[in-house]
């Protein structure tokens, strides 16, 4: 018996009674994203949607929803990391999907956020390994990052984990903004530029496959940057958060080859503001059987999102579980 099947009743029952309160009134529940050609919006629509249960819905055992009653869950796209940890601090989001290393920085106010602590900022679990991809035009190569020295590269948009990580890693490599042609970017903008010819590379860190990257490789062609030992160790050392990853040979069309290449977690954050039966109700629906269901039929990276994995990192990283995700954790093995 899987842990999702040991689970289900308990998530059920315990969701049930979290959502009580909601069940008469629609709560709604934002959760921010990133941009539609990458993976966290189709991953935040999968868990908006396995933790809703609006009024008026069939109750879960008789084949209806099995979110928290009365939830409206939305997925919104954003630019990602950066704005949704802002938005959950100010309260202009209920959640948001960030990367690990980005979350770390603004809770403690470290780094590019030096002195702008965000302390509200609670983590409900940890997702899936994005990984970077470093995209080049079909039949292009380097040798390393500091081959990137006068080219035009696409750094991910302003807001981005991957834009802020990027930046701390070409400086390793004596790359910055004066000595490169930077484009600030989404996926697909930037997969748009590269095939058009207007960019030389960009970078991108997301679960794969990535659809605008899909799209590329099946038209206009694209190489992937694979990563020495010796150059994972320096990004390491530069974003520690960044480890050691690989994205498997025939994950995009062309791209025959295993590629060595940094990744970082994507997690769940929500606010310290939300109720903590709110967010333990929320953890029950996102690990019960129907929301794994919906995992494992949509994006690729949604097999990885297991309860197994759920707090994988979570309890180094320095920031906080919320106490309602922390409770249900507790209650199913998986925390002492």
């Amino acid at each position: 018996m899987g842990l999702f099947t040991q689970l289900t009743a308990a998530a059920i029952a315990t969701t049930l009674t979290a959502g009580v309160a909601a069940a008469q009134d629609p709560t709604f529940f934002r959760i921010g994203t990133g941009s539609a050609g990458g993976t966290y919006f189709p991953i935040g629509g999968t868990i908006a949607n396995g933790i809703s249960a609006p009024p008026g819905s069939r109750p879960c055992d008789e084949g209806g929803q099995c979110g928290v009653p009365g939830l409206i869950a939305i997925a919104q796209s954003t630019t990602a990391s950066v704005f949704n940890n802002t938005a959950v601090q100010n309260g202009e989001l209920e959640a948001g999907m960030a990367a690990a290393d980005v979350t770390r920085s603004m809770y403690l106010g470290e780094g590019k956020f030096d002195g702008k602590s965000h302390e509200k900022l609670r983590i409900v679990a940890n997702l899936y390994p994005e990984d970077l991809h470093l995209v080049l035009p079909e039949g292009e190569s380097i040798a390393s990052l500091a081959d990137l020295e006068g080219k035009r590269v696409g750094i991910a948009q302003a807001g981005s984990g991957t834009q802020v990580a990027v930046l701390q890693m070409l400086e390793k490599w004596g790359i910055n903004r004066d000595n490169i042609d930077e484009a600030e970017l989404n996926n697909s903008q930037s997969a748009e530029r590269l095939a058009d010819g207007q960019i030389d590379a960009y970078f991108y860190a997301a679960g794969w496959p990535v659809s605008a990257m899909v799209q590329l490789a099946t038209t206009k062609g694209m190489e992937l940057h694979s990563f020495t030992d010796e150059d994972l160790a320096t990004i390491n050392e530069a974003v520690p958060a960044y480890i050691p990853s690989t994205i498997p040979a025939g994950v995009y069309e062309g791209v025959d080859y295993d590629v060595s290449t940094p990744a970082v977690s994507a997690l769940l954050v929500v606010s310290s503001d939300l109720s903590d039966d709110l967010v333990y109700g929320i953890t029950s629906a996102l690990w019960n059987d129907n929301t794994r269901k919906l995992l494992d039929n949509g994006h690729a990276k949604g097999k990885q999102i297991t309860p197994d994995t759920a707090l994988d990192g979570v309890m180094s990283l320095g920031v906080p579980l919320h106490p309602g995700a922390e409770k249900f954790y507790k209650e199913a093995g998986l925390l002492e």
